[in-house]
């Protein structure tokens, strides 16, 4: 057995030993989050690319082997001219806007260690105090619903299964990785939500931001 097998089969049985100890002594149960929901088509036509607008699309942004490769700097410019917001390279589901019913991202996430003060995941939308429903983020190695609580500890160089499920009637959003429920959220208002994954500079921002997205997809809860 090659040395680079070993410790993928190595590092497979950690990530599976950390699930079981997380079940037994939180309670976390894993699930399919999907179950009751339908999937709705995608395509690429459906992924609009949000990137800064003074640098070529393929500098910030790949779509290889089925991968989505988002990166930004904390040194770059918005993704328009006008926009006073921080810099980001961002997919914007196109096509999928939603204002009422029960909605469901779900994406294999992958943050490479260094990326730190990011948002790599939203829930766009809310009442007009808020901008978003949701933001998940990244602090040091962390998984965070905004900048606290932590949902996860450990989420550098590795793929994570993440579903976020918005529940626009009952106010109500739940984040699950690898199935399993780590947070409840109450909903934020808004009369029009759309999801978003990706690299959106925030506070304490590393330099470089990463993050790799493969096999997204969006559901809506079956009548």
């Amino acid at each position: 057995m090659t040395l680079s097998l070993y410790l993928s089969r190595f590092l497979a049985i950690l990530t599976l030993t950390k699930l079981a100890y997380l079940q037994k002594t939180l309670g976390w149960v894993a699930i399919d989050p999907t179950e009751g929901f339908i999937s709705l088509p995608l395509n690429q036509s459906n992924f609009i690319i949000q990137w800064p607008y003074d640098v070529p699309q393929d500098q910030r942004y790949k779509f290889v082997d089925g991968i989505h490769k988002l990166r930004v700097y904390s040194s770059d410019k918005p993704h328009t001219p006008t926009s006073q917001t921080r810099p980001r390279t961002e997919i914007r589901i196109h096509g999928y806007d939603y204002s009422s019913g029960v909605w469901q991202f779900e994406g294999y996430g992958y943050v490479p260690r260094g990326t730190s003060g990011v948002c790599i995941m939203q829930v766009f939308g809310a009442s007009p105090s808020h901008a978003t429903t949701l933001m998940l983020r990244v602090y040091n190695d962390s998984l965070t619903y905004y900048q606290s609580p932590v949902l996860d500890p450990n989420i550098y160089n590795r793929w994570f299964r993440l579903n976020v499920v918005h529940d626009v009637e009952g106010s109500t959003v739940k984040v699950y990785i690898d199935g399993a429920l780590l947070y409840e959220a109450p909903g934020r208002g808004g009369t029009s939500h759309y999801f978003k994954c990706g690299v959106y500079a925030q506070n304490d921002d590393s330099y470089l931001m990463e993050s790799h997205w493969k096999g997204i997809k969006v559901f809506k809860k079956c009548d």
